[in-house]
């Protein structure tokens, strides 16, 4: 129920479910950007849309649909207000304490995690694989996996060892992009020292391509080509992948690219950043501040 890296951080939670109940029916509520992708994961049997109402209409139709399941267990992966609002109104009828066992830090939740300072420091694996130990999967939890998402990206007809740039961030978040002049300086020096640079973002981020590709021709500009398995492809035949804290960078980093991710004051990489076994974080209060240079440098390439 959170932003695409949350969604991607949960897959091995997700596996870690799924193989502590083998024989169970699993329903993943998830949000509608993300339900195509989730359909095709192996660890759900069905994927279920909230629309998140606000309207009491809407809150009393999502709350027959969840009752309406008979779910034995929840496990709330999310632990955000909304989802300690779905824990009520999955009780039965909703003035009881009937209803599923919940994995999660409400308060009345049979398998509830602490909420304390400690969880609140935690990454977001660490968290998650302290909940699954409350709800008494041990662990240890598999690192994420999406390989079953991957496309076949020939179309794109790229040469091999490109860099993929991730110039863009969520369009309200202005505060944790990299400046545009930076990513184009740097698009030069990757092509100066041979590489092909690729640009890869959303629908809002066709401007930032454009951009980028208009300063430096020889960059091929992807923005809003591609879906979520051709980011993941992307990132099997990366060279690297440099990009801000962004949704599409965990996705390139759980396909094992190596990364060079940008942070500034307005998250915690101590909480939320990828993880893999070539990560570099660099992160600096104001993202202007963080030179060229030093981002050039995780690359490796001749001066």
């Amino acid at each position: 129920m959170g932003a695409l890296g949350d969604i991607v951080q949960a897959m091995g939670s997700a596996a870690a479910i799924r193989a502590h109940h083998p024989g169970a029916t699993i329903v993943l509520l998830t949000t509608r950007p993300y339900a195509g992708l989730m359909r095709q994961a192996p660890y759900f049997d069905d994927v279920w849309i909230d629309e998140r109402p606000r309207d009491p209409v809407g809150l009393w139709r999502l709350a027959r649909r969840l009752r309406g399941g008979y779910f034995d267990r929840v496990y709330d992966l999310s632990t955000r207000q909304r989802s300690a609002l779905y824990f009520r109104l999955m009780r039965r009828p909703l003035w009881s304490h009937a209803g599923p066992e919940w994995s999660g830090i409400v308060r009345g939740a049979s398998h509830r995690q602490p909420d304390t300072r400690e969880r609140g420091r935690m990454h977001t694996l660490d968290r998650e694989a302290d909940q699954l130990r409350w709800a008494g999967i041990p662990g240890p939890i598999p690192p994420p996996d999406m390989s079953w998402a991957a496309t076949d990206i020939s179309r794109f007809a790229l040469p091999p060892g490109y860099v993929l740039l991730m110039p863009g961030a969520a369009p309200h978040r202005p505060e944790k992009r990299w400046p545009l002049a930076h990513f184009i300086e740097l698009a030069r020096r990757i092509v100066a020292a041979g590489v092909v640079p690729v640009l890869v973002g959303g629908a809002a981020e066709r401007e930032l391509g454009a951009a980028i590709a208009a300063a430096v021709p020889e960059a091929r500009d992807l923005t809003g080509e591609t879906e979520f398995g051709d980011i993941l492809a992307l990132g099997r035949g990366a060279r690297r992948a440099i990009g801000n804290d962004t949704g599409p960078m965990h996705l390139a980093v759980v396909a094992g690219a190596p990364a060079t991710v940008l942070y500034s004051a307005a998250s915690d990489p101590a909480l939320t950043a990828p993880r893999g076994p070539d990560v570099m974080i660099l992160r600096r209060d104001d993202l202007a501040d963080l030179a060229v240079d030093e981002v050039a440098a995780t690359l490796g390439l001749p001066a």
